[in-house]
């Protein structure tokens, strides 16, 4: 079994259109089945974060949900009624404590990924990283791969000017989606 699925997280189209960077939370996270492309909600950040951490080891398929097999419907269609953002496979579970964060930049050319410590403090990158871990000694046994500042990617019909923005944008519901 290989590829077929991508992983997405979903936020609602409502937002600010105020100039600068905007903080969403997503309020869905999702998976594409890598045999029949129906999509499954996941219902916590927590198990989003498990799955996706082993994705190309472990491909989602529908039968891991309790109860559910390809000839079940899926629980939500593609369309452009949320902003779909499409996330990469195997990034690590955030270390305990800490908390990876999307921050979409008011254009909607692109997320921004954080992370919040256990401190309060904010991680912009590796070098935020490497400066936090040498200054706070019990976090010493986190590795610094474990965290990963790779941007999910927007689909082209989410991006505000596009047909989706204006609301005739194609639907996709079980087809496979593509990252470009």
């Amino acid at each position: 079994m290989t590829g077929g699925s991508i992983w997405v997280k979903m936020e609602s189209r409502q937002v600010s259109r105020s100039v600068g960077k905007t903080n969403d939370v997503v309020d869905l996270y999702a998976v594409q089945c890598c045999i029949c492309f129906k999509w499954s909600t996941v219902p916590t950040k927590e198990e989003y974060e498990t799955i996706r951490q082993s994705f190309k080891e472990d491909p989602w398929v529908c039968f891991k949900k309790q109860g559910r097999s390809c000839d079940n419907p899926g629980d939500l269609e593609y369309d452009t009624s949320r902003m779909w953002i499409a996330d990469k496979p195997n990034i690590p579970k955030s270390p305990p404590g800490f908390n990876r964060i999307l921050s979409r930049r008011s254009d909607f050319s692109k997320f921004d990924v954080y992370y919040i410590t256990p401190t309060g403090k904010k991680l912009r990158g590796p070098a935020d990283v490497e400066k936090f871990l040498q200054e706070y000694p019990r976090f010493k046994d986190i590795n610094p791969s474990d965290f990963v500042f790779s941007s999910p990617k927007i689909p082209k019909e989410m991006i505000l000017g596009t047909p989706a923005e204006r609301g005739d944008c194609e639907t996709h519901s079980n087809k496979k989606l593509k990252r470009s």
